[in-house]
C-alpha cells in the first residue's frame, strides 16, 4: 500500500512530464498551477506536490549549470 508521500511524488513527476512549462521553482506559482490542473482536494497534499515539484526543478537547474 502506497503512502500519501509516494502518491504525491508520483503525481508531481507525472504533472512535470505532462506540463513542464506550467511549473517553476516558486512554490506559490506551483500551488496555483496545481489548482488549475488537478482536482486534489486536500490542501496538505497540494502543498506536498507543489513543494516536491519546486524541489525537482531547483535540483534540475542546479545540475544544468
Amino acid at each position: 500500500m502506497e503512502t500519501n508521500i509516494v502518491k504525491a511524488k508520483k503525481l508531481a513527476k507525472k504533472l512535470l512530464e505532462m506540463y513542464p512549462e506550467r511549473f517553476t521553482s516558486d512554490f506559490n506559482t506551483n500551488k496555483k498551477a496545481l489548482v488549475e490542473l488537478t482536482t486534489v482536494s486536500s490542501k496538505k497534499m497540494q502543498n506536498v506536490v507543489a513543494g516536491y515539484i519546486s524541489r525537482l526543478i531547483k535540483k534540475h537547474t542546479k545540475i544544468s549549470r
